[in-house]
């Protein structure tokens, strides 16, 4: 197998190559869905016989997974947004591509939150948990609207990068990349090193995924062994809800507007963009997954220079697990545990928050930010959010999981209706994983300068 070559790739089992013969080579779902058994097998090993060191490695490997993606995610938020807006001037009608997407973002993200609100009230998830104010507690971090409009300005250039404010990070990288379609040509040599470290950044970052497996069995070995199925059944009626939420809308309204907008297979989408789905699912990290999301969204036909901005510019901005779905059921559960009433302004004000402040949960994992300007705008207490922080682990999976499939949606629905998505590369996306650059992916990036818009 050669240096370059993903280790998750299709070969032929069994077969002579060269002196010898190549193992067989474990597809990446199988080798996800292996971590996921062996990861439950020995949280509950751990809980039931009370192992601790086993706790302790779980949490460790784990733990070393999600800061390895954590360790990129300042640098590669910062250059794939420059490159993303800077790549826009080789597309034709950058203007409105990149208004469709933002519009596009806040029509499903608006159609995300409404499910959830309509399940929360169906369902009722503050009711019969047991749970009282009292097991509530502050988060050590929290939003308001004050926070998110004056937080997005840095007061100094280092302090994002090593406190990781994402959202700061991001209107640094678009003032910069701005300012660099402004100055154009002198701005090349900038263009080409920035180009360079992301490329860099990205191969880096591969190597992190390739350890999804060994990353999954400690995260979810740990989920077991320190909260264990006591606590899922405890909020048994607020986990099927996110879980049923997310998958109405990644399996229902997902494949509704590829059918009717878009006019495509809503079963191809899946099939070319599973690979991100999956790691999503494992890594709880939009931003972590971001080479795949944008690797599958090429592979499904999307321009390259056009799926560069808007795959990275969702994978900040665009999450209807987590700033949707997720809030608006929270904060119904945690109004019902605090016995306060919620009247019709109050799900208008759920509404608007996930649509305008999606950008505040910023592709890392967790949704607390998010929840915690929700519930400030809502007047409700913020005490409410230690009561959901424990079964966290295990709703971030699915919310996460839905948040990168409908970043690689929007693009996909954007070409489609503008006429520059490729369709022969859609039909012939495949589940197969997606390697460092497929070969074919340079054949099929396609140019959208001269290519006509639809009106």
């Amino acid at each position: 197998m050669s240096a370059n070559t993903a280790p998750t790739a299709e070969t032929e089992a069994g077969k002579p190559s060269g002196s010898g013969f190549r193992l067989p080579s474990i597809p990446f779902w199988m080798q996800i869905v292996a971590g996921l058994v062996l990861g439950v097998l020995l949280g509950w090993l751990a809980r039931s016989q009370d192992v601790s060191w086993l706790v302790t490695t779980l949490d460790k490997v784990g733990g070393i997974f999600v800061q390895l993606l954590k360790l990129a995610v300042a640098p590669l938020v910062f250059f794939a947004i420059l490159v993303s807006i800077t790549n826009l001037r080789k597309v034709n009608n950058a203007a409105r591509l990149a208004t469709r997407t933002l519009l596009w973002f806040m029509i499903t993200s608006l159609i995300a939150v409404a499910i959830g609100l309509a399940i929360g009230l169906l369902t009722n998830p503050g009711a019969g948990t047991g749970l009282t104010p009292k097991d509530g507690a502050k988060p050590e971090n929290s939003g308001s609207w004050i926070d998110f409009l004056t937080g997005i300005v840095p007061t100094d250039v280092i302090t994002p990068f090593t406190e990781l404010n994402v959202l700061q990070i991001v209107f640094m990288a678009a003032v910069a990349g701005i300012a660099a379609l402004k100055l154009g040509e002198r701005a090349k040599p900038i263009l080409a090193l920035s180009e360079s470290i992301l490329e860099l950044l990205q191969k880096a970052l591969w190597w992190v995924i390739r350890l999804a497996p060994i990353g999954t069995v400690g995260l979810i070995g740990y989920a077991i062994a320190t909260y264990g199925w006591d606590l899922i059944g405890k909020y048994a009626t607020f986990t099927a809800d996110v879980y049923i939420g997310c998958a109405i809308v990644m399996f229902g309204v997902y494949p509704l507007l590829l059918a009717t907008v878009a006019k495509v297979s809503p079963l191809q989408f899946f099939k070319g963009a599973w690979p991100a789905i999956q790691l999503a699912f494992v890594s709880r990290s939009s931003v972590g997954t971001m080479p795949v999301t944008q690797q599958v969204t090429e592979r499904l036909g999307v321009p390259k220079n056009y799926a560069s901005f808007a795959v990275p510019f969702g994978a900040t901005t665009k999450m209807d697990g987590c700033a949707a779905i997720y809030p608006a059921l929270a904060a119904i559960f945690i109004a019902q545990i605090f016995d306060v009433q919620l009247g019709i302004g109050d799900y208008i004000l759920i509404a608007f928050v996930s649509v305008i402040g999606s950008a505040a949960t910023a592709g890392l994992t967790g949704a607390t930010v998010m929840l915690t300007l929700t519930l400030s705008t809502l007047g409700l207490p913020l005490e409410g959010v230690g009561l959901l922080l424990a079964i966290d682990p295990i709703l971030d999976m699915m919310r996460t999981a839905t948040n990168v499939a409908g970043q690689a949606l929007v693009p996909v629905i954007v070409s489609a209706r503008e006429k520059i998505l490729d369709h022969d590369a859609y039909n012939s996306a495949s589940a197969s994983p997606v390697e460092e650059r497929e070969a074919g992916t340079e054949a099929r990036d396609v140019e959208t300068k001269g290519v006509p818009v639809s009106a």
